[in-house]
C-alpha cells in the first residue's frame, strides 16, 4: 500500500432506530445512524411487521368479499 493516499480507518458507533447500538470500524467520521438493522428486520427476526397506513387490506376484503361463491343449499 501507499502510504499518504489512504484514509483514516478509525471506530464509530452506529445507533438504529430501535435503540440497538454497537462499535464498528469506518472511514467516516461521527455516529451512522440506521432506519433499520439486524435486531429489528422482519427478515432476520422471523416477524412479519404488517403496516396498513390506508386501510388497503380492509378495502381488499370488502371488494372482493361481494365476489365469494355462495354455498348451495340442498
Amino acid at each position: 500500500m501507499k502510504s499518504g493516499i489512504h484514509p483514516q480507518y478509525q471506530t464509530v458507533s452506529v445507533r438504529c432506530a430501535c435503540g440497538n447500538q454497537w462499535e464498528t470500524r469506518s472511514t467516516t467520521t461521527g455516529e451512522i445512524r440506521l432506519d433499520i438493522c439486524s435486531e429489528c428486520h422482519p427478515f432476520f427476526t422471523g416477524k412479519q411487521k404488517l403496516i396498513d397506513t390506508a386501510g388497503r387490506v380492509e378495502r381488499f376484503r370488502r371488494k372482493y368479499e361481494k365476489n365469494k361463491p355462495k354455498a348451495q343449499a340442498g
